[in-house]
């Protein structure tokens, strides 16, 4: 039963974000421990990403906006979504 739904989610929605306020944020695969490939480097500092259109948004170091958001930069290049659990097998 656990192989069959980790094979059901196992494909990643074309954006996925890890603000709770934005749309396109999804808690259940968040736990999963995704991670993101950006031009062939991991990145740690992804808030958002979109495969479709080939970008992710990055927070720009500590720098907040008047709500005390961290500031974010849209950068374009390939995207690569994993999950970290399976790639140390």
């Amino acid at each position: 039963m656990n192989e069959k739904n980790e094979t059901m989610s196992d494909a990643f929605p074309d954006r996925l974000s890890t603000n709770p306020k934005s749309p396109y944020y999804n808690e259940e695969l968040l736990q999963r421990d995704v991670g993101i490939r950006f031009k062939g480097a991991e990145k740690t500092n992804v808030e958002e990403y979109c495969i479709s259109e080939g970008w992710v948004r990055v927070t720009a170091g500590n720098a907040k906006d008047r709500y005390g958001n961290p500031l974010t930069i849209k950068v374009h290049g390939p995207v690569e979504p994993y999950f970290r659990d399976k790639t140390e097998s």
